[in-house]
């Protein structure tokens, strides 16, 4: 691994807090997360590439492992775990974290993410580490903001549903990438 990335993001969500953790219990379990994962990193790797060329895109995204939830009075959490397959081909894990949801007000809840983003070796790029920095905040951001709007539009009809072609699932466009 050329790049381990502390990362930390957190937004504000226009739900109480007992049906946030009731709708991350759900989105753990029905795809909305890889959705949002492979989203948020295609997109951080496409970025990627433009600063450290081709090499880069020979990453994707293998799959999301969340843990269990885990619940106290004034806080649920969730660990997580992205695996990609990088340039050799070997799987790795390129995000390990943990999903936080604390009150914020009583119709307002606090979603967190705090972790370690990876990112395959790229030693030939000869990346600055501040460039890394930013591409793992920029996919974290990415993910993160499309959690919160499947908190708050439980439907999540933007997250699940099939694009007409009947391709990837349709997700709203992303924060700009550095």
């Amino acid at each position: 691994m050329s790049g381990s990335v502390f990362t930390s993001d957190e937004v504000l969500v226009d739900v109480g807090f007992d049906a946030a953790r009731c709708r991350l219990r759900c989105l753990a379990g029905d795809g909305v997360l890889l959705g949002a994962a492979e989203y948020a990193y295609g997109a951080g790797i496409t970025g990627l590439m433009q600063e450290a060329g081709p090499a880069a895109g020979r990453s994707r995204l293998a799959g999301v492992r969340p843990g269990d939830l885990r619940e106290t009075v004034d806080c649920a959490r969730l660990g997580l775990r992205w695996e990609a397959i990088g340039p050799d081909g070997n799987l790795y894990p390129a995000l390990d974290a943990n999903l936080s949801l604390t009150p914020a007000g009583e119709t307002t809840t606090l979603l967190t993410l705090t972790g370690v983003y990876r990112l395959a070796d790229l030693a030939d790029a000869g990346l600055d580490p501040a460039i890394l920095h930013r591409f793992a905040a920029v996919t974290i951001r990415g993910f993160i903001a499309r959690l919160a709007c499947a908190l708050m539009h439980p439907a999540g009809a933007a997250l699940r549903q099939s694009a007409p072609d009947g391709g990837s699932p349709a997700v709203p466009p992303g924060p700009e990438m550095p």
